[in-house]
C-alpha cells in the first residue's frame, strides 16, 4: 500500500513495489496521504515514486469486473483523484522508474513534471488496443497536458514511449539513469517548494478550470 514520509520539504509518496492499480484501498491510501500534505503549511513539494518494474498500471480492472455495480462510482473516486493532482496546492513531481500504463499514465500526466528511466520502461495510454474507451474527463486531462500530436499518437496509436522519446513528445521533463530518477525529481521538487499554497492552488485551478469541470462530472458516460 502507498506510504508518505518527509524528507525536509519534499514529502515522497510511494505508490507500492507491485502494478500499484488503482484498487479501491489503494484509492482511499493516498487520498488520506494527499490530505497529509495539505494540512501542512509553509513550503512543501510532493514526489509520487514506485519501487519495482512498475510505477503504475492503473485501473485495477479484475476487482472492477468483479464489482460492476459500483463501476460510476469507482470511475468517479479515480477521476477525482486526478482532478487532485492536477489542483493540488503544492508542486508535484512523478518519479518513473517503470511501466506507467492507462490510468498511471494519466495520474502522471495530472502532476505538474514528470521525470523517466531513459533506458527501461515505457508510458502508454492503452485504451484503444484493450478496448477501453475515455471518459471525457480523461481525455480533457490527457488532452490539457499534451500537444495535439501528441495526444492523437498517444491516445489513437496507443504509442509506448521510453523515456527520451517521452521527452522529446513532451509527455516527460526529464529521461536519467535509473538511479536518478528519484533524486531528480526530489531536487526538481525541492527547488520549487517555496511556491506552494492558496495561490499555487489557485492558479492551478483557473488554468484547468475546464479539466477539473470534466473530471468531476458525476454523469460520466459509462462506455
Amino acid at each position: 500500500m502507498p506510504t508518505l514520509e518527509r524528507q525536509g520539504d519534499v514529502f515522497v509518496l510511494d505508490l507500492g513495489d507491485g502494478e500499484n492499480r488503482f484498487h479501491p484501498d489503494w484509492l482511499t491510501s493516498v487520498s488520506t496521504a494527499l490530505d497529509a500534505v495539505e494540512r501542512e503549511t509553509g513550503p512543501r513539494a510532493l514526489v509520487t515514486v514506485a519501487t519495482g518494474k512498475f510505477y503504475s498500471n492503473g485501473l485495477d480492472l479484475e476487482w472492477l469486473f468483479a464489482h460492476l455495480d459500483r463501476h460510476r462510482d469507482y470511475v468517479v473516486s479515480v477521476q477525482g483523484l486526478f482532478a487532485r493532482m492536477l489542483s493540488l496546492p503544492v508542486t508535484t513531481v512523478a518519479a518513473l522508474q517503470g511501466h506507467t500504463f492507462a490510468a498511471g499514465a494519466m495520474l502522471s500526466l495530472a502532476q505538474d513534471f514528470r521525470v523517466m528511466r531513459a533506458d527501461r520502461g515505457y508510458w502508454c495510454l492503452p485504451e484503444a488496443d484493450i478496448n477501453i474507451p475515455f471518459t471525457p474527463g480523461m481525455s480533457a486531462l490527457v488532452q490539457a497536458r499534451l500537444t495535439p500530436q501528441t495526444a492523437h499518437q498517444a491516445m489513437l496509436g496507443a504509442h509506448r514511449y521510453g523515456g527520451v522519446d517521452a521527452v522529446a513528445a513532451g509527455i516527460a521533463d526529464r529521461a536519467v539513469a535509473e538511479d536518478e530518477v528519484r533524486t531528480t525529481a526530489i531536487d526538481i521538487a525541492r527547488s520549487q517548494a517555496g511556491k506552494a499554497g492558496n495561490t499555487l492552488g489557485t492558479i492551478k485551478t483557473r488554468m484547468y478550470a475546464s479539466t477539473l469541470a470534466s473530471l468531476r462530472d458525476t454523469t460520466l458516460p459509462l462506455s
